[in-house]
């Protein structure tokens, strides 16, 4: 399932840390690596890991590779997260599928 491979990217500080700097805009991997004391097999692993949940995304520019956070993949996440665990979310969920199927029929 989608939504565990971003919980299970998120799991790791490393991670959450280069979310955090790719919060404030594209870096390449190098700036990256820049900031952790990590080998570049690690460090490739990681964001490998959150390109894979689709947290971030690369672009290949000449001979730099720069990555960048894609925002509404987590707030997405997040939100359908709640929605499971939330308590009024399973009648609301069965109400608008209920009414697509209605609106399908008309």
């Amino acid at each position: 399932m989608a939504m565990d491979r971003v919980f299970e990217a998120l799991a790791s500080t490393a991670r959450r840390q280069i979310l955090a700097y790719l919060s404030a805009g594209e870096l390449t991997a190098g700036e990256i690596g820049e900031r952790f004391d990590f080998s570049k097999p690690a460090l490739s692993s990681h964001l490998r890991i959150l390109e894979d949940a689709g947290l971030i995304e690369r672009e290949k520019r000449g001979q730099y590779v720069y990555f960048r956070q894609v925002p509404e993949r987590l707030t997405n996440t997040l939100f359908a997260w709640a929605a499971e665990v939330c308590p009024v979310a399973g009648p609301l969920k069965r109400e608008s599928r209920a009414k697509a199927r209605t609106k399908r029929v008309d």
